[in-house]
């Protein structure tokens, strides 16, 4: 099974995304973790993509889908993707659609978290990351133990430079107007189904698990995940 999980920055699409991948043991692929790897690796990718990620604006289409491209090719025998922070266009959906084919793949179900603009904003003002495993904390509603560390792993916590100022509502913007166009784009195909992300994170969870479920690309016809292996196991996750 392979998925499209689509949300604003702050929508909690990299939490639900870890937390899916885990229980349908399927492959996560992020951009946002791809960009930071290539950040981190001096890559040339790096050159051309972060002047974009600190303005808070969007990568271009031909950065970022040779990128995820590169990435999927290596992941054609996994028994799923789950796909976060791609595609952000409807230019990035067409050539994923594409791509998939060409490994003899396709996508079954783009899913929506929608969070309100409010929300988003009190979200993002607030979050800070740890360098080490990107483990996410907030000022108001999750802060550290210690101001600045993370509880995990001692790892400083810093704010993402599209986070915060000008730049944060610039990715809205950007969202809000473009991205939010492969709404359109999914429901067409009619692959698109829309969760209420505007609720606790294990609340989103079980809606997500209960929405596969009912859809007509049922996890049930994918293969027997993990969660359904022992229903206590995720009971007592959800609880």
């Amino acid at each position: 099974m392979n998925i499209v999980l689509i949300g604003a920055q702050g929508s909690g699409k990299g939490t639900q995304a870890a937390l899916l991948t885990q229980t349908l043991a399927i492959h996560h692929v992020a951009s946002g973790d791809l960009f930071r790897k290539a950040q981190a690796e001096k890559t040339r990718l790096d050159v051309q993509a972060k002047a974009y990620l600190d303005r808070g604006e969007l990568v271009p289409d031909e950065i970022t889908i040779a990128m995820v491209l590169q990435h999927v090719e290596k992941l054609i025998h996994t028994r799923g993707i789950l796909f976060d922070g791609f595609p952000r266009t409807v230019a990035q959906a067409q050539a994923l659609d594409h791509g998939l084919q060409r490994f003899n793949r396709k996508l079954d179900l783009a899913v929506y978290l929608n969070v309100p603009r409010t929300e988003l904003l009190f979200r993002l003002s607030g979050r800070y990351i740890c360098r080490a495993k990107q483990h996410v904390y907030h000022q108001h509603t999750r802060p550290p133990k210690v101001a600045g560390i993370c509880d995990l792993d001692g790892s400083e916590l810093y704010q993402r430079t599209d986070d915060v100022g000008d730049a944060v509502q610039t990715r809205l913007d950007l969202f809000f107007q473009e991205t939010i166009q492969l709404l359109d784009y999914y429901r067409v195909q009619g692959k698109l189904v829309e969760i209420n992300g505007n609720q606790s994170v294990d609340d989103v969870l079980a809606e997500f698990l209960a929405t596969l479920r009912s859809s007509s690309h049922s996890i049930d016809k994918f293969s027997v995940p993990a969660w359904q292996q022992d229903e206590t196991t995720l009971d007592l996750r959800l609880a």
